[in-house]
């Protein structure tokens, strides 16, 4: 008997294009369910009573919540080729903080660059400037973070892309200016189809963004 496997997500959301590419990675047919935010599906809330959030992967009726815990999940039980994360403990370790950092300083100063405005915006460009080298540094000359191999921390940096030009144009840079062997690696991942067939345009995205910031601003 098959698994049944739905993901429930928005389409803008990288947490739920994380899920997507690990699975188009492991070679997984699933059933993608767009959420209302605004107004969320019973199977959501029943899923994820206690943040009440997408992504959630239900795997045969049993819920799997918060992103980076679902490709970590898919990694282990669909472990028949494309390893996420490394065997090594140390690296495996390394790894981790990693995605951590992509999470709690990458996503989000670029929240704080996107939304704010003024002397703020440009606190929020800088930062999120300097943790785009923080990562450059970690890349380092490798092909992607963990090394030779596509991992759980490309998996989690890589949906930023579509949002790129929505960074650049209300920050006012150049991403490929100030971190161009961090695009390089960009390039690199986007020659993957797990990747290039799962990333939203990056104009919708801004247009998306532009909008809910014009409603927010209007409040």
């Amino acid at each position: 008997m098959a698994d049944q496997l739905i993901l429930l997500g928005t389409w803008i959301s990288p947490y739920s294009t994380r899920v997507k590419i690990a699975l188009a990675e492991k070679g997984v047919d699933y059933e993608f369910r767009e959420e209302d935010l605004t107004n969320k599906s019973p199977l959501l809330l029943k899923t994820n009573p206690i943040n009440k959030q997408i992504p959630v992967l239900i795997h045969n009726g049993k819920p799997v919540c918060e992103s980076l815990i679902i490709v970590q999940y898919i990694d282990q039980v669909w472990n028949h080729k494309s390893p996420l994360l490394p065997s090594d403990p140390h690296q495996l370790a390394q790894a981790r903080f990693w995605a951590d950092y992509v999470d709690k300083k990458v996503y989000s100063a670029a929240r704080q660059l996107m939304f704010s405005t003024g002397e703020t915006q440009e606190t929020a460009k800088n930062d999120f400037i300097g943790c785009l080298k923080v990562l450059e540094g970690e890349l380092g000359d490798k092909p992607y973070f963990g090394g030779e191999t596509f991992g759980i921390v490309d998996v989690a940096l890589i949906p930023s892309y579509s949002f790129f030009f929505a960074y650049e144009q209300f920050g006012n840079f150049s991403i490929v200016a100030e971190c161009p062997a961090l695009v390089d690696w960009v390039n690199r991942c986007m020659e993957k189809e797990s990747v290039s067939k799962h990333l939203p345009d990056q104009h919708k995205v801004y247009d998306y963004i532009s909008e809910r910031k014009k409603k927010l601003q209007s409040k």
